[in-house]
């Protein structure tokens, strides 16, 4: 009988700063949301509020004592990252506890307004796997080049594993613009339409891996309290590890 392949949920869901449909900034019906999901690796955007000293959303002493989750710290403090955020230009990523985290990076994107990526190693069983969590450009003029970057980023690695890349990509089209550039054989997949949450139209939330990893099912999660939570809904995929 053959080895049964490690399955591994992962999510990612912008939380447009923990403002709801109703304009309420509630991080608890965030993290009640995330519990929902139940995903082993959850890309977060928007996690961090904007201004000021860009406080984390949801507390991380919430996150230390209330959740399944650790926060991956991307090493990198500059003028997008305070000692109360919880990511990097907004982009955090929680992974659950048990899951090795090797190291983490944050990824400077080609940019106009303020952009980034966070990049995490995680070994899971005996896969070596890299995930990115990402929130690209809204107006479309970088949007191309930034995908280029996450994915060079990709090949800088001695070990290359395997790669998950995930979050809100902000592009309208199916099939064509930035998601041109994640180039065979990454393979982007379409768990569904996830903005606005209120009556989805497009599905500017995304999840892309590389070869040797198998999706057994991905989806959007539209729960009642994920209906209000954000503008976004929360997508998901469940996936096989070699």
């Amino acid at each position: 009988m053959p080895e049964a392949r490690r399955k591994l949920k992962v999510a990612s869901y912008n939380i447009h700063k923990g403002v709801g449909l109703d304009r309420v900034r509630d991080p608890d019906r965030i993290l009640t949301v995330l519990r929902e999901i139940d995903a082993d690796v959850i890309a977060l955007q928007e996690a961090d509020r904007r201004f000021g000293l860009r406080e984390a959303v949801i507390p991380r002493a919430t996150l230390d004592d209330h959740s399944p989750w650790t926060v991956v710290e991307p090493g990198h403090y500059d003028s997008a990252r305070t000692a109360s955020s919880m990511g990097w230009h907004g982009n955090a990523l929680l992974v659950r506890r048990g899951i090795e985290i090797v190291e983490a990076c944050a990824v400077p994107l080609p940019t106009i307004e303020p952009r980034g990526a966070v990049c995490a190693t995680l070994r899971v069983g005996g896969t070596l796997l890299r995930v990115v969590g990402m929130h690209l450009d809204l107006s479309g003029l970088r949007r191309r080049q930034q995908v280029t970057a996450v994915c060079g980023h990709l090949t800088t690695y001695a070990d290359p594993g395997h790669a998950v890349m995930m979050g809100d990509l902000n592009e309208w089209s199916i099939t064509g613009g930035a998601l041109s550039a994640f180039a065979p054989p990454l393979r982007v997949l379409a768990p569904g339409r996830s903005f606005p949450a209120r009556r989805p139209l497009a599905q500017l939330d995304r999840i892309v891996v590389s070869e040797g990893v198998e999706v057994e099912a991905s989806g959007v999660h539209h729960s009642p309290l994920a209906a209000v939570g954000s503008d976004h809904l929360p997508v998901w995929a469940t996936l096989l590890l070699p």
